[in-house]
This record gives C-alpha cells, sequence and structure tokens, in this order.
C-alpha cells in the first residue's frame, strides 16, 4: 500500500486536469477501507443536466474512466433521478446513506468541490461495508482540498483570462489525447498513467472548429479597445450556452475561438456551428450594436497536428469570408466540392452528404 505522502506526490505531480479524478480515486481507495469509489459530474445539454461517472474504481481490481466528450447525452442519468447525490450537491453538505441496516454498508457522499459553480459540480460517491470513522473522513478531506488546489492552478493556467475560455496550449494536450489510442474503458495502473506509450489511431468522429467575428479590426477602430473587450467576452458567453458542457471551447486570442468536439455526424456539426452563428447574430451588443461571426471546421485525422487542423479550419473561415461572412463551412465539405485540392473519390454514402 502506498503511502499519504506518495499519493500526495502523484497528485502534485500532475499537468493534465483530466487525470486528477483517477489519481484522486487511486488514493483514496488504497488508503481507505472503501469497496468501490464513484466520481461523478454535472454535464449539461440544451438546458438539461445530467450525472455523468467520470471515475469508478473498484478495491477488487478495475475500474472505469470516462470521456465526456464520447457519451450518449441521452443515456445518462437525470439529476433528479439520484437524489443522494442531488442532495449532497444542493447542501453541500456530506450525505450517508445506510442501505443494509444501521451497522451494515453504507455510501458515503461528499461535494467535490468547495463552491457552487456550475462548471464545476460533482460528487465523491464511497462505498464501504460499514461507516467510516472520523480519521478516514478527515484523510477524505485533506485529499479533498489537495484535488481542489490543483485543480483551480491548471484550470488558471489553461484558461483566458479575458473570455474564462480555454487557451491555446490546452488545446494541444487535449487534441493528442483525441488522436491517441483510447483506454477502451479500462484504467490502467495509476504508477503508469500518462508514462505509458500509446499507438496512434484514427480517432472517432473529433472535429476542431474556428470561430471569427466579422470586420473585427473595423469595429475595433471604430469603438475602441474597451468595447471590443466586451464583444470578446459576450461572444465568448454565447459560445458557452450554445455548445454542450463537454465541448472544449478556446479563446485563442483577439476575434479568435476554437471548438474540440466530438459528434458522430457532420450534419450535427455544421447544425451546432449554424446555432452559433444565429445566437450570435441575434445578441444586442450595447456598445458595437451588431455582431456576427465566421466559422470554420473540420474532422481530426490521425496523422493531423493542432497546427494542420487549424489551418484546415482556418481556410474555411477565410471562404465563408470571402463569401460576405455570417457563415459556417465544413472544411471537407468545401473539398467535396473541389474548392480545396483534389476532389477526393466520394462513395454513394459520401456523395449523398
Amino acid at each position: 500500500m502506498s503511502t499519504f505522502i506518495e499519493h500526495i506526490v502523484k497528485l502534485t505531480s500532475h499537468r493534465d486536469r483530466d487525470l486528477l479524478e483517477l489519481t484522486l480515486s487511486k488514493a483514496l481507495i488504497d488508503l481507505l477501507p472503501l469497496e468501490r469509489i464513484v466520481i461523478a459530474r454535472v454535464v449539461r445539454e440544451e438546458g438539461v443536466s445530467r450525472w455523468l461517472d467520470v471515475a469508478r474504481l473498484d478495491a477488487k481490481g478495475g475500474g472505469r474512466v470516462i470521456d465526456p466528450q464520447r457519451v450518449d447525452f441521452q443515456t445518462l442519468m437525470k439529476l433528479e433521478d439520484a437524489s443522494d447525490r442531488l442532495r449532497c450537491l444542493e447542501t453541500r453538505e456530506r450525505v450517508e446513506v445506510a442501505w443494509a441496516g444501521p451497522e451494515g454498508p453504507r455510501i458515503t457522499l461528499l461535494p467535490l468541490f468547495s463552491d457552487s459553480r456550475q462548471e464545476d459540480a460533482g460528487v465523491l460517491e464511497l462505498h464501504s461495508d460499514a461507516a467510516l470513522d472520523a480519521d478516514s473522513l478527515a484523510l477524505v478531506d485533506a485529499l479533498r482540498q489537495i484535488y481542489r488546489n490543483m485543480y483551480s492552478l491548471l484550470e488558471y493556467s489553461d484558461r483566458d483570462p479575458l473570455t474564462g475560455l480555454l487557451n491555446r496550449k490546452s488545446l494541444d494536450d487535449a487534441f493528442y489525447s483525441a488522436v491517441l489510442e483510447d483506454l477502451d474503458g479500462i484504467l490502467p495502473p495509476m504508477d503508469s498513467v500518462g508514462e505509458q506509450e500509446r499507438r496512434h489511431r484514427v480517432p472517432a468522429n473529433y472535429w476542431l472548429g474556428s470561430v471569427s467575428i466579422d470586420n473585427y479590426g473595423l469595429i475595433s477602430d471604430k469603438h475602441g479597445y474597451a468595447a471590443m473587450q466586451d464583444v470578446l467576452q459576450q461572444v465568448a458567453r454565447v459560445m458557452s450556452s450554445t455548445f454542450r458542457t463537454y465541448d472544449r471551447l478556446y479563446h485563442f486570442g483577439g476575434d479568435s475561438y476554437g471548438v474540440l468536439l466530438h459528434c458522430p455526424d457532420e450534419a450535427l456539426v455544421l447544425a451546432a456551428f449554424e446555432r452559433l452563428r444565429a445566437n450570435v447574430e441575434k445578441t444586442r451588443f450595447p456598445l458595437v450594436g451588431r455582431v456576427t461571426v465566421s466559422s470554420g471546421f473540420t474532422t481530426v485525422r490521425a496523422d493531423d497536428s493542432p497546427a494542420s487542423a487549424l489551418e484546415n479550419t482556418a481556410r474555411a473561415v477565410d471562404f465563408a469570408r470571402r463569401g460576405g461572412g455570417n457563415k459556417a463551412c465544413s472544411h471537407l465539405g468545401l473539398v467535396r466540392r473541389g474548392f480545396f485540392g483534389p476532389v477526393p473519390v466520394l462513395t454513394e454514402e459520401a456523395a449523398a452528404a
């Protein structure tokens, strides 16, 4: 069994927020008399909130880690269908459920975060054969605080300070995670997380998009720096309310934004960027009036880098702007139509798309 100090070292050595939940789970199940630990986060889509079990680990071995971008949202449990979790979330206090008598097995739930920010809502769910004693609960609180501190530190380094969206650096990490072989849902030994050698594979339905504000330079020259800062923040808020909570939204600087998402159908991706276009167009910008955006997106291929994929999205954005702006364009769709490079050989299904 690893010591408490060893687990603190592991928990504070990460540079990837996505690995923190796994490391916390391993520490808790290694140091405490637990049968199972589940970390559940709240994800939202079109105003509906559901539970996503992002990590699950059993004392007897085995576990699962879930990529939020690759889940079927409609199959997830609604918030109200897990009343104990919801009570823990709402009260921000520990909830204990003795489901087989007062001295028997129980589930202890604790809020994962100390504040009530919607984007960070989640709970720790600890399954044990008996009630956890005061020392065990104190250890949980200590590890939970270390987790929060690391999460906040990494989030700060990953975020654009103006808009609150992710920054360009964090795109590289997420991008390479998307195009590397996934873990097939099985949790590897925690000592090897981050060091294990992974093979490239063809990614399943990942898409990268770029979004730019039309006539940004002209608007800035006319209305000034402060007004444009307000526009940049407001566009970021529209993006956050348009896309799903588990889509990754970026601000690269200036008028340039990005979106990394997982979706099974190109038409659905186009529809998402069309919703963004329409939502920005109908938004009132008090300091500058009407604002529109142009978007371009591309499928992520196994041999892509962030730079090469962004180059494809930039070409699609440029095509939209040369057509008058206020448009969303698929790079793949433009290639099919012969605008960029040789026209690929199409199957009947691809041609119909």
